[in-house]
């Protein structure tokens, strides 16, 4: 059916995930490479076409509102087909030239893979590569679907039907507001506090969830959801102005707590351990760039799975 107009501009929105990703409109028009001005000035234009304020800038920086965590997550997909878009189209103009499909969880698709891919530029210069995001139980999909060549999960174990190895380690991280009770503690919480408490939660089957619930598990400890959400930049804006605690990648928060937005508070008896893993149908012989990409990441043996799987 037709779309009822006002349309919010795409730029605009990715803009305002931005903002909630790094904190600050003056950060996410420097991302952007506008000015600040034109940034705020796109940022209320959008909440005029939206109906609803999307940011609270009583406090002297910008800081989502709940309305606003809202939009952030709704646009997800929105911003994802836009993607996908781009590099449907950019892999048409490219004809005959290499191509390489990834896919990839929200952590590893926004922290690591824009790294791994300015390498392998390096190598690769006229490869044209397509990234798919979701959670892990997504991205194992989509890989065993041969929607993609190469998949890139969190979690704590290897995946049966795939091939797969370790590329690197990134452990998880308990974190809150500053003006969370947690924030100013000096001991360690311990597990039972944090099952206890109202957590700020990833949605089933991503790589997060499955790691804090596994170590919870281990003490016979479920979590409690105060709510869950499909994106870490939900979730970082969401505990940034309430009360609830998350536990998310210290990858994606590290900025946060450099600059004090968010405070990491140090846990007992929870093993928040997990790697990234390469994950890939060892049916299929991977093409050239795929191999290459993996040697970049330290993977040199694409051979038979038992001999790679670890």
């Amino acid at each position: 059916m037709p779309i009822a107009l006002p349309v919010p501009d795409v730029v605009s929105l990715d803009l305002l995930h931005s903002v909630a990703e790094l904190g600050s409109i003056r950060r996410a028009a420097s991302a952007h490479g506008v000015s600040q001005p034109a940034a705020s000035m796109r940022l209320r234009s959008l909440e005029a076409t939206l109906g609803v304020q999307l940011l609270d800038r009583s406090a002297g920086r910008a800081r989502l509102t709940p309305a606003g965590v809202a939009v952030v997550r709704w646009s997800e997909e929105v911003l994802d087909g836009v993607r996908t878009l781009l590099a449907g189209t950019a892999a048409l103009r490219a004809g005959g030239r290499t191509q390489l499909r990834i896919a990839a969880s929200m952590t590893v698709a926004e922290y690591l893979v824009p790294g791994w891919l300015n390498a392998l530029r390096g190598t690769e210069p006229g490869a044209v590569v397509s990234l798919q995001m979701g959670n892990s139980e997504q991205v194992l999909e989509i890989v065993s679907r041969h929607r993609a060549d190469l998949g890139f999960v969190e979690g704590s174990a290897a995946p049966a039907a795939l091939a797969s190895r370790v590329v690197c380690d990134d452990d998880l991280v308990l974190v809150v507001a500053p003006g969370h009770p947690w924030a100013g503690r000096r001991g360690p919480v311990s597990a039972a506090e944090v099952a206890a408490a109202p957590l700020v939660l990833r949605e089933p089957g991503s790589g997060t969830r499955e790691v804090l619930e596994a170590a919870l598990a281990a003490s016979g400890l479920v979590p409690s959801p105060l709510v869950e959400l499909a994106s870490t930049t939900a979730i970082k804006a969401a505990i940034g102005g309430a009360a609830g605690a998350a536990v998310l990648s210290r990858l994606a928060t590290r900025a946060e707590v450099e600059d004090g937005r968010l405070v990491a508070v140090a846990t007992s008896d929870l093993p928040l351990n997990r790697v990234i893993r390469a994950v890939w149908d060892a049916s299929r012989v991977l093409a050239p760039v795929a191999r290459r990409l993996l040697a970049q990441l330290g993977v040199d043996d694409a051979g038979p799975p038992a001999a790679r799987a670890r």
